[in-house]
């Protein structure tokens, strides 16, 4: 199954847009495209590699080339040689990975540059002293498996069927160069201090020295490694009504890159009837939201063009929602960014990991029968291994760290229905010391410990009736509906999944508004601060998208799921 856009791929233009939107330059060499391939035993790998692969497509993918499961033990080998066009280095040259899953180490001209785990956070290398005239990069890739028990996996299953999806590995986001001076930015921290009117913006380099700050015609000098506050006169918020951003660039010596910042406040406050409710802005906001998997038929977790991505966003803020909630995955920093200028609540999941889950645990409570544990029962929550939850701790920080910059980003899930859960308490703890200025929720579903700002459920099977947290936090329904209804010549399996079927788009429209009218709107005007209705687009053997999952067809009437939204919003 291919969506328009895969159809249309060519393999010199693939994903061409520069990746990182909040330090971007004008040096850059995108590597997207054929490399060689091969995948199987390592010890059978051949000197030529006998394939070829269309990168950043997994090899699992259709998009890839290959469609091709890898098997136990197998490796990944990437190859491919470039030549720097003439004048591009200027100093130093870094490589660039989005995204590599699982374990990648990198050579270039036959020398190490060295290993990387982890399949959602990027990596970058110096390869200036191991560059000749012509080069070669290879990447050799290991996977041990979408049930591995140490490593983030999200949905990823070997055995797919129902909520998991086909498991991918290798690289699966955009790889380039970029040159840079010898003295160079590194990274940028900024935080909207939205109540004073300022920012603070902190500029990472590779060496300390002093910077420059250019915004709105003003000049601020910084030095590396320190936050300075950058007034910002007669402040426009960011919101979903005003997705403004500010445009601003840094210089440090030679080097120039790029960047933007909102000025938005995420907080959990009491409204004028007493109220704990989701606030932007220091006004109460109802998150009108749906589940995004960000699955593709064709490119699995990669998008087969940036128009995809858009085509998701614009399509959900047309129906007349604001928030969309990306389940169990990280997506590649143009998502974000699409969000940011588009308009588009995120609440961000955390990729969930750990052992094998127990029915019991993670399934039961789906069906209303709710035995509350205490999640310090690590081999009943499958995180048994302490290795498991150490290595969660770091994915935790890489992840706020990636991040933080992306003002659409408004609510942090560190678990979702005791997938690997564990002393959520506890994450709640580091997610504030890396980032004080966004809501979490830190037990989406079930098993909730009392912390965070919201008092979160999932109802699918039963009707929703709004409860108020005895602890003071803000109410939210984070899942439900997935109503489902399979379009002929639009389905990926002959199976189906969802909670409810639907024989058309006529009867689902219905379904849903009813839904809407009949549960959320009078929970909303109880107090209840979020929903979040399953989901954007079909996922494999899931027909409960309003999209299909090729994006070729949406199966709502979007007249009356618009004229539902407004009402659902009326006193917002």
């Amino acid at each position: 199954m291919r969506t328009i856009w895969g159809e249309q791929l060519r393999d010199n233009s693939i994903l061409p847009e520069y990746p990182r939107p909040q330090l971007k330059r004008n040096s850059f060499l995108n590597l997207n495209g054929p490399w060689q391939f091969y995948m199987g035993p390592a010890d059978e790998k051949p000197d030529r590699l006998p394939e070829t692969i269309l990168v950043p497509f997994s090899p699992e993918s259709e998009l890839s080339g290959i469609l091709r499961k890898k098997r136990s033990g197998d490796i990944l080998c990437y190859r491919r040689s470039f030549t720097l066009p003439e004048g591009f280095l200027r100093g130093r040259l870094l490589l660039h990975f989005g995204a590599v899953d699982l374990v990648a180490t990198v050579f270039v001209n036959g020398r190490e540059c060295g290993t990387h785990r982890g399949g959602y956070w990027p990596f970058s290398y110096d390869i200036t002293d191991l560059i000749r005239e012509k080069n070669v990069i290879e990447v050799n890739v290991e996977d041990d498996g979408a049930e591995a028990n140490l490593d983030a996996r999200g949905k990823q299953s070997d055995t797919p069927g129902g909520i998991w999806y086909t498991a991918q590995s290798g690289i699966w986001q955009t790889v380039w160069l970029e040159s840079v001076p010898e003295q160079y930015i590194s990274g940028l921290r900024v935080t909207p201090l939205f109540d004073k009117e300022a920012a603070l913006i902190e500029v990472q380099t590779n060496v300390p020295g002093k910077c420059l700050i250019h915004l709105d015609g003003m000049i601020y000098a910084a030095a590396a490694g320190t936050a300075v506050h950058v007034p910002v006169e007669n402040m426009r918020p960011w919101s979903p009504a005003d997705p403004y951003l500010y445009r601003f660039s840094v210089t440090f010596g030679e080097d120039r890159v790029e960047s933007y910042f909102g000025m938005r406040k995420c907080s959990m406050e009491k409204d004028e009837r007493g109220v704990p409710k989701l606030f932007l802005n220091n006004r109460p906001l109802f998150h009108n939201g749906l589940l995004d998997q960000g699955y593709w038929p064709d490119g699995l977790y990669t998008a087969p063009a940036e128009a995809a991505m858009v085509c998701d966003i614009q399509t959900m803020k047309a129906l007349g929602f604001n928030m969309l909630r990306k389940h169990i995955k990280i997506e590649p920093l143009r998502w974000y960014y699409l969000c940011d200028t588009m308009g588009m609540l995120v609440w961000q999941d955390m990729v969930s990991g750990g052992g094998p889950y127990k029915a019991g645990v993670v399934t039961v409570p789906v069906a209303g029968i709710l035995p509350h544990r205490i999640d310090n029962g690590y081999k009943a929550f499958g995180r048994k291994s302490e290795g498991s939850r150490l290595r969660y701790y770091e994915e935790l920080e890489e992840t706020v760290k990636l991040l933080y910059n992306c003002p659409s980003i408004v609510m942090w899930v560190p678990f979702n229905e005791g997938w690997g859960q564990f002393d959520a308490l506890e994450a709640v703890e580091r997610i504030r010391a890396l980032d004080s200025t966004r809501t979490i929720d830190h037990a989406s579903g079930w098993h909730d410990q009392g912390g965070g700002d919201v008092f979160s459920r999932h109802v699918y099977f039963r009707k929703f009736r709004y409860k108020r947290d005895r602890g003071g936090r803000a109410a939210v329904l984070s899942e439900f509906g997935g109503y489902a209804c399979g379009i002929e010549g639009h389905r990926w399996s002959k199976k189906d999944f969802g909670y409810k079927m639907f024989s058309g788009e006529k009867e689902l429209t219905a379904g849903i508004v009813k839904l809407y009218d009949r549960e959320i709107r009078p929970a909303k005007a109880r107090g209840l601060s979020a929903a979040v209705y399953t989901q954007v687009s079909d996922v494999e053997e899931e027909i409960n998208g309003l999209l299909t999952y090729d994006r070729q067809e949406l199966k709502v009437e979007p007249d009356a799921i618009i004229a539902m939204n407004k009402r659902l919003m009326l006193e917002d």
